[in-house]
Formats: C-alpha cells, structure tokens, sequence
C-alpha cells in the first residue's frame, strides 16, 4: 500500500473515532449569569454533560443577565442555561403571576412560551426556588418582619440593589415599589457580588438579598416575608434549544437526571463555599455531584 494510500486510511479511522466520541459534532455552548450561583450552575452542567455523555462541552459562564441570554439563546449562540421560571414570566414573557399561582403552573406557563417564541423548552426543575428576600444586617437601629414593615421606614432607609433589578420590568424595581409604596431616602446600584459587601459595610441599609445566599447565615443577616406575594414562584430549570435537543436526542434525559437534585440548603452551602470560603466554581459543582452520585 501506498504512504499516501496509507494516511488516507489512518484519516478515516480518526474521523470514524472521532464521531463515535461525539466529535463530529460541534460542542454544546454552556452559559450563565454573572453572580455566583449561576457561575456554580454552568460549572454543574458542564461536567454534568461530559461525564455521563460523548458529548464535549463550551463553557461560556458569566455571560450576562437574562437581556443577553435570551437573545443568545435565540440566535443559537448559546445552547442552554439555569433560569428561574418568575423570571422566565415576567421578564422575559412579560407576563404577570397570578397570586399563589403554584409553581407547576408557572413551570407550563414559561414552557409553552418559550416554544413558541423562543424554540427553546423548560426541563424539569433542578429542586430549589432562588427567590427574592429584603434584607438588613442584625446590627441596623430598625427591626423588620414584612416587606410592609420595611415600606413603613423606606424613608430613613437607603436601598441597593443589581443593576439589572433597575431595569427588568414586572418583578423589577419600579413594580415592586408600585406594590408596596417604598419611598427609599436614596437607591444605589451594584454588582450583584458586591451588594452583599455594601450591606455589611453599612454602605446601603437593605438588599433585595437571594435566599439562597450563603451570606443570610453566616453573616447573619436578616431577611423579611414578601406579605403582599409580589413576587412569583422562582424554581430553577435549565432552558435548552429545541434544536439541540434534536440533534443530541438523549441529552433531554441525561440533563433530567439532575431533576429535584439540588435542594435550597445544598444551593446555600455551595453558594458560601465560593463567597466566604474562596473555593473554586468548578471544585464546589464537582464535588456536589460526585458527593450526590451523579457523576462517577
């Protein structure tokens, strides 16, 4: 046999190994917010995929918030990402929450919308609700139950909060100071990694704090009820092009094996274990999925 005959065996071999593996296929593009639970969640996923398939993976984290996400996942630039369903209604599918409306109802609500609008689908929720708490820090001069309460001083009281808080409309800042008549003294805008440090440093007096912080308990800061429940249901799920789904058939129960896997409390302590400890994304979401058996 010829050499060139030869190299052109030993090239089809490759290629034939190569798609066997998954690589005639083009990586699945991974993506997140910008704040640390998202960071964990891209991680999560990212090594969720490569070790239970063939398939490889393109981790594109901290991409931006769900402005930026939802038009990359349109467009095809991104594959798939962790959202909160609230957020998925209103402020992508601009539609309110009823009240109480549970959170299945929510769950089809987004599903449905994201197919038609989006060609992307909602899978099965990963077990935690990320929702919303206002939040102060136990050595302020005020005490506070309710979000009411904290209207009732809103005018002695400085608020901070995430850039895209401002901007996001019905669960964001203007809706939400409709609902309850806040009257801040003065509102400042932070990253959301730092709006925790604000608060401690006495930089801001309340927070829109995420409940599964790991700050809440081990700075010991205190959070307040949403008594008007203006806020919806907020259960995380990963959203994925339909396409992709398509083109990776088993992915959709592969991903599902990570349904009702992550519990608040699980969420919290990885959460705290990059904030306070300074561990690594990728070391914390490795080591909750080897702990919980879902990778080997």
């Amino acid at each position: 046999m010829s050499k060139k005959k030869i190299i052109a065996a030993l090239f089809i071999v490759i290629t034939l190994l190569l798609t066997a593996c998954g690589g005639g296929k083009d990586p699945i593009v991974v993506s997140g917010k910008n704040w640390t639970e998202q960071y964990i969640l891209s991680q999560v996923l990212a090594i969720y995929i490569e070790e239970n398939t063939d398939y490889s993976v393109d981790l594109q984290d901290g991409l931006g918030e769900v402005s930026i996400l939802t038009p990359a996942l349109e467009n095809g630039e991104i594959d798939m990402y962790v959202e909160y369903t609230g957020t998925g209604l209103e402020a992508v599918l601009n539609e309110q929450a009823e009240e109480g409306e549970s959170s299945d109802s929510i769950l089809n609500r987004v599903r449905e919308g994201y197919e038609e609008a989006y060609n992307a689908t909602w899978l099965e929720p990963l077990g935690f609700e990320n929702t919303y708490t206002l939040a102060y820090t136990d050595a302020a001069d005020f005490e506070a139950e309710t979000y009411s309460d904290i209207a009732a001083l809103s005018e002695d009281l400085s608020f901070g909060a995430p850039h895209a808080f401002y901007e996001r409309e019905g669960d964001g800042y203007d809706a939400f100071q409709e609902a309850y008549n806040f009257n801040f003294a003065n509102t400042e805008s932070f990253d959301p990694n730092v709006m925790y440090q604000a608060l401690i440093q006495g930089d801001v007096d309340v927070i829109p704090a995420f409940t599964t912080d790991g700050r809440i308990e081990r700075e010991n800061i205190q959070t307040t009820t949403d008594d008007l429940g203006f806020f919806p249901k907020y259960d995380a799920a990963i959203i994925i092009r339909q396409e992709i789904m398509e083109e990776y058939p088993e992915l959709e129960e592969t991903l599902n094996g990570l349904a009702g896997q992550i519990s608040e409390a699980e969420m919290q302590q990885m959460n705290a274990r990059v904030d306070i400890d300074g561990e690594d994304y990728e070391t914390v979401a490795r080591e909750f999925l080897e702990s919980n058996e879902l990778i080997e």
